[in-house]
C-alpha cells in the first residue's frame, strides 16, 4: 500500500503538474480567443527557481499555531467569475507533524482586485523569477502578459488522500504595483466554511498574477523617428 509521500508524489506527476503546464501554455492562447484575463501562479512554476526557501509553498497559520502549505497554478476571467485552477495542500500540526494532504480545486471566483501593473516586476526580483521564455520583454510584446498585484478571493474544494473533501475560502495576496498598506504582505489566507477554521496569517509565499488583456505598442523604429542617412532636405525658396 503506499503511504502518503508516495501518494503526494504521485498526484504531482499524473494530476497536478500535468494541468499546470496545460494551464501555462494556454492562458496566451485562450487570452485571445475566450474571456481569460489573468494567469496566476501560486508558489510554483518559475517563482520556486529562486533559492529562496521562503518563496514556496505559501504557507497560512492558524491561531494554535497548525499551517496549510499550498501551491497551485490557474486562469481565470474577472468580469465573468470564471476560474480554472489547481494544486497541492498539506495540513500540519503545530509541532510539523502532517495531519493531511492532498489536492484542491477552485470552484468559484468570488473577487479579484488589481493593484495595478508592474512591467519590471520580474527583473527587480532577479533572472530566476523570469523563467525560460517568460522574461518581461518576451511577455510584454509577444504574449501580451504583464505581471500585475492584485487580491484574488477563491472558494476551493480540498481533497485529501483520507476523509471527506472540504470547502474553503482562498486569498492570494499578489503585492505588486499600488498595493494597500493593509496588504503590503504577500502570501495566503485561508478560511473553512464548515467549522469555521481560519488560518489569517501569511507566513510567506510567492504569488504572481499575469495579466494576459495588456498589449504594448511596439516602440518606433529609429529610422522612423529620424530622417535617413543622406536624405537631404529641399531648399526654401
Amino acid at each position: 500500500m503506499l503511504n502518503k509521500s508516495k501518494l503526494s508524489t504521485l498526484i504531482r506527476l499524473h494530476i497536478v503538474r500535468p494541468s499546470l503546464i496545460f494551464l501555462l501554455f494556454t492562458g496566451s492562447a485562450q487570452a485571445q480567443t475566450s474571456p481569460v484575463d489573468y494567469v496566476f501562479l501560486l508558489a510554483s512554476g518559475f517563482l520556486c527557481q529562486s533559492g529562496d526557501s521562503g518563496n514556496c509553498p505559501a504557507v497560512a497559520k492558524s491561531a494554535n499555531g497548525d499551517t496549510y502549505e499550498i501551491s497551485g497554478a490557474g486562469t481565470f476571467a474577472s468580469w465573468k467569475k470564471s476560474v480554472q485552477a489547481v494544486g497541492t495542500f498539506n495540513h500540519k500540526a503545530k509541532d510539523g507533524t502532517v495531519l493531511e494532504t492532498g489536492a484542491w480545486l477552485a470552484s468559484e471566483l468570488i473577487s479579484f482586485g488589481s493593484y495595478g501593473i508592474a512591467p519590471n516586476a520580474l527583473q527587480q526580483r532577479g533572472p530566476a523569477y523570469a523563467g525560460p521564455g517568460l522574461g518581461p520583454k518576451r511577455m510584454s510584446t509577444r504574449a501580451g502578459a504583464m505581471p500585475t498585484g492584485g487580491l484574488a478571493i477563491f472558494r476551493i474544494v480540498l481533497v485529501p488522500f483520507s476523509g471527506p473533501s472540504k470547502t474553503a475560502v482562498l486569498q492570494m495576496n499578489c503585492a505588486l504595483g499600488d498595493v494597500p498598506r493593509e496588504r503590503s504582505v504577500e502570501g495566503i489566507r485561508l478560511t473553512f466554511e464548515t467549522g469555521g477554521n481560519e488560518f489569517p496569517e501569511e507566513m510567506g509565499g510567492r504569488v504572481l498574477f499575469l495579466s494576459m488583456r495588456f498589449k504594448v505598442s511596439p516602440p518606433a523604429r529609429a529610422e522612423e523617428q529620424e530622417a535617413a542617412p543622406g536624405r537631404a532636405e529641399l531648399p526654401h525658396n
